[in-house]
């Protein structure tokens, strides 16, 4: 069982606020503190919403899926869960897991029909009260897949349900670090103590491995001596964005900086002007968090895919390859780039509309005419499905996903709120 490091942000009026205890606002966002987590090497975040009424609520919510559209790692879904419409909530918004809390009797009422509903693998347990776990272990053990102790003095009181548990925690010195974690049903560390320190994650992540702890870090399956260097005595490095495989940048690796960018998890160049290591972003903030390292066939060159942070590029743009040298007219084939290009089309009909646009009459009719067509066209699909030839069926698709971009940018969806969707998936 892999070990988990897991900040908590604590949401309240649109703030993040220093605990379910403590309602001063830190001075980040919720979102900045979310992505400063990922970027600090956390396994996951855990979101507890302590927000009041239904407005409050649904502000919530848009944080969160805010968050969870941002960061690379899972996002669990907590407080104010009141039935199972709740639990859906958490999860559309892009949560990986929800939790229930146990302290309230309407959550272990909602437990089976929420893991039935939404899968098993989906459910989290909160709890402080150790006498419900001990109640309620059997329907636990069939309906949820980890537990969250907020109350990490109880952790040798809670029956063994041989199930992961989290363990919530004010603070905590290495020593006892290491002996929680060595515990079997311990699956990870939440709370303030890993707030306050979540700039040491990596490091906590070594010393476990140091004690024979598995945890999630970056391994190099490739030992410098492995790779081709160039007669420099280095490797070049071409660095592209994990999310839309822009093409940033290309630098360079010595032997001292390929080991550095693995260890801080920041890219880490030679400079060949300055003769010296380079951390990308150190003058400018603009750091690139690496995602992964991969290296060519020959083993001479190797893709760097990082989250970019600002732009990659000394003149403000974010990417270096801007100077145009020659192009040919040619149809764009990459699926993504189309619908991108399509959409932004039909945005820019909402913002400046042209006199006979197809796309403009929709927009000016309003929402149901738009809700008539994508209906209508998904009718289409079915009955074109029908025929042997396909082409029919390619068409009617195609007329179906245009009509659905325009109520995308109706209800103001992007691609990427789709895909990361599908990708949790």
């Amino acid at each position: 069982m892999l070990k988990k490091f897991i900040p908590c942000i604590y949401l309240k009026k649109g703030n993040a606020v220093k605990g379910l205890d403590n309602a001063e606002v830190l001075p980040q966002t919720p979102l900045a503190l979310a992505e400063q987590y990922d970027n600090d090497d956390c396994d996951a975040i855990i979101v507890f919403d302590m927000s009041e009424g239904d407005a409050e609520h649904e502000e919530s919510l848009d944080i969160i899926k805010d968050i969870c559209a941002n960061v690379g790692v899972e996002v669990y879904g907590a407080g104010n869960v009141k039935r199972m419409e709740d639990i859906k909530k958490l999860l559309y918004a892009g949560c990986k897991k929800a939790c229930l809390n146990f302290s309230k009797q309407e959550n272990i009422d909602i437990l089976q029909e929420v893991s039935e509903k939404f899968g098993k693998d989906k459910i989290v347990i909160c709890y402080t009260d150790t006498d419900k776990i001990t109640d309620y272990s059997e329907s636990i053990a069939s309906f949820a897949e980890e537990l969250i102790l907020l109350n990490a003095s109880e952790i040798k009181k809670t029956p063994d349900l041989n199930m992961p548990t989290i363990l919530s925690l004010p603070d905590v010195s290495l020593d006892k670090l290491i002996e929680l974690l060595s515990q079997n049903n311990v699956s990870g560390l939440t709370g303030k103590a890993i707030n306050k320190n979540s700039s040491e994650i990596r490091g906590m992540k070594k010393i476990c491995a140091d004690h024979d702890l598995a945890v999630n870090r970056m391994i190099p399956e490739l030992e410098w001596a492995d790779l081709k260097k160039n007669n420099d005595g280095m490797v070049p490095v071409v660095v592209q964005d994990y999310r839309t495989d822009a093409v940033l940048m290309v630098a360079y690796f010595n032997e001292e900086s390929y080991y550095k960018t693995i260890e801080t998890g920041r890219m880490t160049y030679f400079s060949r002007s300055r003769n010296e290591l380079w951390l990308k972003g150190e003058t400018s903030g603009h750091f690139q968090y690496v995602k992964k390292l991969i290296a060519d066939c020959d083993k001479d060159t190797i893709l760097a895919k990082v989250k970019q942070v600002g732009a990659a590029c000394h003149t403000g743009s974010y990417s270096c390859f801007f100077n145009e040298i020659a192009s040919k007219n040619y149809s764009e084939k990459n699926p993504q780039k189309v619908l991108d290009n399509v959409f932004e089309v039909i945005k820019d009909r909402q913002v400046n509309p042209r006199t006979g646009s197809y796309t403009n009459y929709l927009f000016d009719k309003g929402l149901d005419k738009i809700l008539k067509k994508v209906g209508e066209e998904g009718t289409e699909i079915v009955i074109a499905a029908k025929n042997q030839n396909s082409n029919e069926l390619v068409y009617e698709m195609a007329d179906f996903l245009y009509h659905m971009m325009v109520l995308m940018a109706e209800k103001n969806i992007s691609w990427e709120d789709i895909t990361d969707e599908l990708a949790r998936r």
